[in-house]
């Protein structure tokens, strides 16, 4: 993209990632196990790496702040984190924060919009 303001929305990214290959997502379960979509296997913070995070905040309304991470995990597998931020996280409590917090950053250009 050569206008980086054109993308301004969650869904816009999402569109953008899904048409490089990035479609499935990460998700943490109730249990607090990381799972990647439609997969039983269960992550650590050191199976996945985040490749680049897009910040998203609402201009008229702080719940429509959110955050996509694009993950890779170490068999190579794309995906992506969403997570809306502030007082309406999608993952309540700490073990979801906490697990984020452990999960290694390694910036790539690959995904720069």
């Amino acid at each position: 993209m050569e206008n980086s303001d054109a993308m301004t929305t969650l869904s816009q990214v999402m569109k953008t990632m899904s048409q490089r290959g990035v479609s499935r997502e990460f998700r943490m379960n109730d249990a607090g196990e990381m799972k990647f979509e439609n997969s039983e296997k269960s992550y650590k913070p050191e199976d996945l790496t985040i490749l680049k995070s897009y910040r998203f905040e609402g201009d008229s309304n702080p719940d429509d702040n959110a955050v996509l991470y694009v993950v890779k995990d170490t068999a190579g597998n794309l995906g992506m984190i969403i997570d809306s931020y502030g007082a309406d996280s999608n993952y309540p409590g700490e073990k979801f924060d906490e697990f984020l917090r452990d999960i290694p950053i390694h910036e790539s250009d690959e995904f720069n919009l």
